[in-house]
């Protein structure tokens, strides 16, 4: 029986037991919040953040904080701290951090504050034991830790914001949250602001009337009306023009439209949810984005992994994908599942969706070369690259651009992420490490 049961869960169709990992209490010894205590125990939707914004699960008032200070996440062997950039830096013990296990007993300053870390404990995670929720896959503890605080948030009529990077799967994620909603049966409308000049925006969301601008020979309405009573989802709401944010956040809270060219407010009932690619608090640091929306949106946050960060889920995925496009499921070799499996996955999901839709168009795994695995071991990157048995060319470009993120990601987060500075310590030009900086972010 043991046996059968192991066999289940190596093919996926079982997850594995609740994941464990390290819990603790925070203890605010000194600063303007003396005397909070905060539970880190793995329940967040996501890495618990710290800092002063309302996305932060030890959320403090200290102004010396950044906003997104520093983040706090439970393993099985502690609780890791990974400063997130912040201006004055994350301190343990009196050493500064960057990215550091956490065993019990250490002093955390960070700004005017320091935390005590209480003695840590092993918990069990509370996780789903399906290995999906709606449409979005996987059987990761990561991903299974995600679950019951989505079905939470799904069943309430909160706005949410969903962060990740590109090709996470934030829209499937919000689709999910729909149809798990009571309103799962009324519309579900997307609305991206990646795809919608400024100069048409305004009218897409909100409408408009005939005559209301050249070209507007009938009257429209826009992605609220179209989703009255059910929900909308706005992705890459990080990119939306300021001066939207503000009409936007008036809808919100009036729960009201007026078309362009309109005179009238018409009432709608609509649920927000949200998703982005960027660190809305570092948006609204710098100006780009409204603290005012970003507080009212932020009310649910879930933080979505990258598929390098979903242990056994590339399988899963690519056998789900492949069933998806009609392939025979024998057909899916050992050997391919094996070299997806290998390699890093910087476009995530969707290359992956890509790289199994081209094994199955072309039918030969060389069309597919993905980037090898990205180590905190840089020898083990370099003799990861090696055994690839690439081309000279190919395999000195991909250690380049490795180095090059590597680089850029550590001089950044040094200087608090101000280009400029990170720029002059590197003793290049902005525009040029601009450049470098975009290739990285690209891969």
């Amino acid at each position: 029986m043991a046996s059968n049961t192991t066999e289940t869960q190596r093919r996926g169709t079982v997850p594995p037991p609740n994941p464990f990992a390290t819990g603790c209490v925070l203890e605010v010894l000194e600063g303007p919040d003396r005397g909070k205590r905060f539970e880190i125990d793995g329940t967040s939707a996501g890495r618990a953040l710290l800092g002063q914004s309302p996305s932060c699960a030890v959320r403090l008032s200290d102004r010396t904080v950044s906003r997104r200070h520093a983040s706090l996440d439970p393993e099985k062997d502690g609780i890791r701290l990974v400063d997130l950039g912040s201006r004055n830096g994350t301190w343990v013990n009196g050493l500064r951090v960057y990215d550091v296990v956490l065993q019990g007993g250490e002093t955390i300053a960070l700004g005017d504050t320091r935390l005590l870390v209480g003695s840590t404990r092993p918990i069990a995670i509370e996780a789903a034991e399906s290995s999906k929720f709606g449409k979005t896959i996987g059987k990761s503890a990561v991903m299974r830790r995600l679950y019951p605080i989505c079905a939470r948030l799904a069943a309430s009529d909160v706005p949410v914001i969903i962060e990740g990077e590109t090709g996470t799967g934030k829209e499937v994620l919000a689709e999910s949250l729909h149809e798990a909603s009571p309103r799962a049966d009324r519309p579900f409308v997307v609305f991206d602001c990646t795809t919608v000049v400024s100069t048409l925006a305004e009218a897409a969301i909100f409408g408009y009337e005939r005559g209301a601008f050249t070209g507007a020979t009938t009257t429209r309405p826009g992605v609220f009306e179209e989703a009255n009573g059910g929900t909308l989802f706005i992705d890459e709401i990080g990119d939306l023009e300021p001066a939207l944010q503000a009409k936007l956040l008036r809808a919100l809270e009036r729960s009201e439209v007026r078309r362009v060219g309109g005179t009238r407010f018409e009432r709608v009932d609509v649920r927000i949810l949200c998703a982005t690619r960027r660190d809305l608090d570092q948006e609204v640091q710098s100006g780009r984005f409204r603290d005012d929306l970003y507080f009212r949106l932020a009310v649910g946050r879930i933080e979505l992994p990258p598929l390098r960060k979903r242990e056994g889920d590339v399988a899963l995925l690519a056998a789900e994908i492949w069933t998806k496009l009609g392939g025979d499921p024998g057909a899916l070799t050992p050997d391919f599942i094996r070299r997806l499996e290998a390699y890093d996955w910087p476009g995530n999901v969707r290359q992956l969706r890509n790289a199994v839709a081209r094994k199955l168009a072309l039918g030969d795994a060389s069309v597919f070369e993905p980037t090898p695995v990205a180590s905190d071991d840089p020898e083990r990157f370099v003799a990861d690259v090696l055994g690839s048995d690439l081309p000279f060319t190919t395999a000195r470009d991909k250690v380049m651009a490795e180095f090059e993120r590597r680089y850029v990601e550590r001089v950044l987060a040094q200087h608090g992420w101000n280009i400029g500075r990170a720029a002059a310590a590197s003793g290049i030009g902005r525009r040029y490490f601009q450049t470098i900086r975009g290739r990285s972010a690209g891969r």
